[in-house]
């Protein structure tokens, strides 16, 4: 007899609202003499087998697929040409957690193509087998390119993160790992989030996002977090992004023990299996992050995303304007980088919205037009007026009379 799934079995037994405790393994050993006296054999399969079996029963591991594994199990379903053209090295490298259901999935189909290949095999993969939780197709499309000012901060992500993620061979050769956890913190609007972006479009089924719409509002967030980490796992390498990390560790509900679970998972990273996920935070303040998080050998690379320079807010205007007609894209880019110190990409991409908008308006009215870039320019002093409001320290309303002094005996 076998039986299949034990830990499923055991799972659904604990998980009864029964006073009697040990029940599952009182009834494992009853099993176990009856087949004892009956001269019977029983196969049991289990992640994890429990101490009257484990005491009981020879056992055998079936352990992590090599590549070996997977051109045994493979080469069952498909012709010995096509075989002999795959390199299962590379698959392995690319996917190297697949079980054998997927690999006989993929092989099925891999049969019915002509001219099969391990580019094609590999892109069967990435369509089927894994997935991030991020539906790419909502995601705004970005890269490096819409990025001025941070040259450092890009070039530290492409040989400390893309690199070892992308290159598989020279990763393969030289032993090459992603850091283990990276922290990019700077001001708001200076590229944070549109740097996560690029890196969901470049990594498509190898980026997993956490965000405060995971958190909130969920009872058993930890789940969810644990789910996110189990895939990534299984699509290794493959980077965890988890967006305005301080803000959700600052809310001290239900989210106050998330910092030491990730701690957790972050020490969990160290084993082999898990050695090619990157967990990326983002912060707006370093400070505001618990202190274990950032101590050494956690967060192995710090990145800090700044506010653009005279040069990059020249550069960030010049391509958002460049493409708009003569009459509104003529604007003096220098005159627009020089009036805009301070402020950050996100400002000066709204500032020129912003001013799109001022000049349709005079057009529509059938107004005289200004000069373009004085349409701009009145964006940006508009953006500046409302963070000087918005950051102004309101006084406090007292709520009842006070009597302020000595009281009269």
């Amino acid at each position: 007899m076998i039986v299949d799934d034990l830990h499923l079995v055991k799972d659904i037994v604990e998980s009864c609202d029964y006073q009697r405790r040990h029940l599952f393994n009182a009834v494992i050993v009853a099993l176990l003499s009856k087949a004892h006296a009956a001269g019977q054999r029983l196969a049991f399969s289990t992640d994890n087998a429990p101490p009257p079996l484990a005491n009981r029963a020879h056992t055998w591991d079936i352990c992590d697929f090599t590549p070996a594994d997977y051109q045994a199990i493979c080469s069952a379903y498909f012709d010995p040409a096509i075989a002999r053209r795959l390199d299962f090295g590379e698959i392995h490298r690319f996917a190297p957690n697949l079980n054998a259901h997927q690999l006989r999935k993929a092989s099925v189909w891999l049969s019915h193509e002509l001219g099969a290949d391990t580019a094609r095999f590999i892109e069967y993969l990435t369509t089927h087998n894994l997935a991030s939780n991020v539906e790419i197709e909502e995601v705004e499309p970005v890269d490096w390119n819409d990025l001025r000012g941070v040259d450092d901060v890009i070039e530290a992500l492409e040989a400390k993160i893309a690199l070892p993620l992308e290159d598989r061979v020279l990763a393969a050769e030289l032993g090459l790992k992603p850091k283990r956890g990276v922290l990019l913190a700077g001001p708001p609007g200076t590229g944070k989030t549109t740097i996560g972006r690029a890196l969901a479009h470049r990594l498509k089924s190898k980026f997993f996002l956490i965000d405060g719409t995971m958190i909130a509002g969920s009872a058993n967030f930890y789940s969810s977090v644990n789910r996110v980490f189990e895939a990534a796992k299984r699509n290794a390498p493959a980077i965890v992004f988890i967006d305005d990390a301080d803000v959700i560790f600052e809310g001290e509900h239900g989210e106050r023990g998330l910092y030491r679970y990730l701690l957790t998972m972050l020490d969990g990273l160290e084993s082999e299996s898990a050695g090619r996920v990157c967990v990326m935070m983002t912060a707006m303040e370093a400070s505001s992050l618990p202190a274990a998080i950032l101590r050494s050998g956690r967060v192995e690379l710090w990145l800090e995303t700044r506010l653009p320079d005279e040069a990059a807010r020249a550069s960030i205007f010049r391509d958002k304007i460049s493409c708009l007609p003569a009459t509104i894209g003529a604007a003096d880019v220098a005159v627009l980088a020089a009036a805009s110190r301070g402020l950050t990409g996100a400002d000066l991409k709204a500032a020129v919205e912003d001013g799109k908008l001022l000049f349709a308006h005079d057009k529509a009215n059938g107004k005289q037009l200004k000069a373009p870039e004085q349409y701009f320019l009145a964006a940006i002093e508009t953006i500046r007026r409302n963070r000087r409001t918005y950051t102004k320290k309101k006084r406090p309303q007292l709520t009842e009379a006070l009597s302020i002094g000595f009281k009269a005996e």
